[in-house]
């Protein structure tokens, strides 16, 4: 079964496209078009003719090629500085156990981890990555708003922070590339700038 005749309880797909053709024509700069489908509920899709479904959307948006790139490299930023407080917390936790010589200097190599979870955990935050957070994702939702809002700073951060979650958003901003997101308070956040 092809993968676009399923999707699962809740994912978000979207895909970037610079058309040659259609383009804005009362915008002076570059403009790339954001395409988007969610679904809230599992889709199975037999009959292309006769599908209907009220938990499936879709739609699109003109963006600024250049907020892109730019959202994109602060996204790049954030991730670092998550990779790098988780890195710390597995250090100090670590460093609290009693190891052996022999251990320690395993630990000093740099091996990726396989485990997968390590992605999905919960980071707590130190105040200047939240701060970075907030920035980027206030940008994220100027963007992403159906009705352009002003671009200030959120209260707080609307999802929980993950490196998977991070990493979704620096991917979903990325217009050589497609994402599909299916973390669930990052998907109910999004879905919320798109309605």
């Amino acid at each position: 079964e092809s993968r676009a005749a399923n999707a699962s309880n809740m994912e978000i797909n979207v895909q970037w496209y610079i058309p040659s053709l259609a383009k804005p024509s009362n915008y002076k700069e570059t403009k790339i078009l954001l395409l988007y489908a969610y679904n809230t509920k599992p889709v199975k899709i037999n009959n292309m003719k006769i599908f209907s479904s009220m938990s499936v959307s879709s739609g699109h948006l003109w963006i600024s090629l250049a907020r892109i790139i730019s959202l994109r490299e602060k996204l790049s930023n954030l991730k670092q500085q998550v990779e790098m407080l988780m890195q710390s917390s597995k250090s100090l936790s670590s460093a609290s156990e009693p190891t052996s010589f022999l251990e320690q200097s395993e630990t000093w190599k740099r091996i990726p981890s396989k485990n997968p979870k390590t992605n999905v955990a919960k980071v707590h935050l130190d105040e200047k990555t939240e701060e970075m957070a907030k920035r980027c994702l206030s940008e994220v939702k100027a963007l992403l708003s159906v009705v352009p809002a002003l671009s200030l700073p959120l209260p707080e951060i609307p999802f929980d922070v993950t490196l998977e979650s991070i990493a979704s958003l620096e991917d979903m901003f990325d217009p050589a590339s497609g994402c599909v997101i299916t973390e669930e308070s990052l998907f109910n956040w999004i879905i919320s700038l798109f309605r």
